[in-house]
């Protein structure tokens, strides 16, 4: 028995790859701060309906934290719907396992004052450079809308970009927003084309909410490019998003096909998940739903409309 362990042990150093973590996407809903910002922020402040204040602010910074919490120690984690930098910051603080993690956040012209932004644990990922993609909307009111992020990190020898996005939302009806999101995939597009020719080597993982689902057009431009890793099979209710009763996958992750090796950091094929811990899903007309944190100005200390996703990768 002993001479089994230390073979075990043996091997278990060799192979190297000892750690078990995620890289993860979750849309945490309005997760917007008590001060009045420079944005359009007037729906969460302390003398709005919501009356959204300190209070209710730190217990949604709790209740994302179970959420994180349940996630296996990202190493990377993306984010919609944040209204600035300090709102991670503080999300990300609120644990102390997470003091130490870095953050990486561009202020976007969206309309709502909500942008997209990353978190990374600098043990594993060495950042390097960061900047966005913007564009603007055609034949709309409101021309102004996320940008997508990325952020260049170093792990050992192998380059990695991160690519956060939170594409047009469905509003007006998918046929008549699809224009937005094929504009947004088409941003996406030539950006990842570049970095595969001008650096093959380089491991992409692209992430965020498509607000389209991996069957519509503008994912379907993203994932000719890369391996799509959620998918309806990927949780227990076939989705990360229920619209009137249905759900269906929002919420994506995607890698290039190279991520799936690496020296210090590889992603572990089929391993994409949709969270449905039963704390997140609660019952809403008869139908099981994410519980979120207002209903209108109902305020029911809840998480998000979305379910939070991860792949597996082992670390060196």
């Amino acid at each position: 028995m002993k001479n089994l362990i230390i073979i075990l042990f043996i091997g278990s150093v060799f192979n190297g790859f000892g750690q078990n973590r995620t890289i993860g996407f979750y849309n945490v809903e309005n997760l917007f701060d008590t001060i009045d910002g420079p944005h359009n922020d007037n729906e969460f402040l302390p003398d709005a309906k919501s009356a959204w204040n300190s209070a209710k602010y730190l217990l949604k910074l709790k209740r994302l934290n179970e959420v994180i919490d349940s996630m296996g120690s990202p190493i990377l984690i993306g984010f919609c719907e944040v209204e600035n930098k300090q709102v991670v910051h503080d999300l990300m603080t609120y644990s102390n396992q997470r003091l130490n993690y870095g953050i990486v956040h561009h202020e976007s012209p969206d309309e709502r004052g909500i942008d997209v932004a990353l978190a990374y644990d600098p043990t594993v990922l060495k950042f390097i450079e960061s900047g966005t993609l913007r564009f603007s909307l055609d034949n709309t009111e409101t021309p102004h809308t996320r940008d997508i992020l990325w952020a260049k990190f170093l792990a050992g020898k192998d380059t990695i970009v991160a690519m956060i996005n939170h594409w047009p939302s469905r509003s007006k009806g998918q046929a008549e927003s699809e224009p937005n999101r094929l504009k947004a995939a088409g941003e996406a597009k030539k950006f990842i084309e570049t970095l595969l020719k001008n650096s093959p080597k380089t491991k992409i993982v692209f992430m965020g909410d498509l607000n389209d689902y991996p069957s519509d057009k503008a994912p379907q431009m993203i994932s000719a490019l890369l391996n799509s890793m959620i998918s309806k099979t990927s949780g227990k209710f076939g989705g990360t998003y229920n619209y009137q009763g249905s759900w269906d996958v929002l919420d994506h992750i995607m890698v290039s096909k190279n991520f799936f090796k690496g020296k210090k950091v590889k992603v572990k094929k089929n391993s994409g998940k949709i969270y449905s811990n039963n704390f997140l899903i609660t019952e809403y007309k008869g139908n099981l739903v994410p519980k979120r944190n207002y209903g209108g100005t109902n305020h029911l200390d809840g998480y998000s409309d979305h379910l939070p996703v991860s792949i597996g990768v082992k670390v060196k």
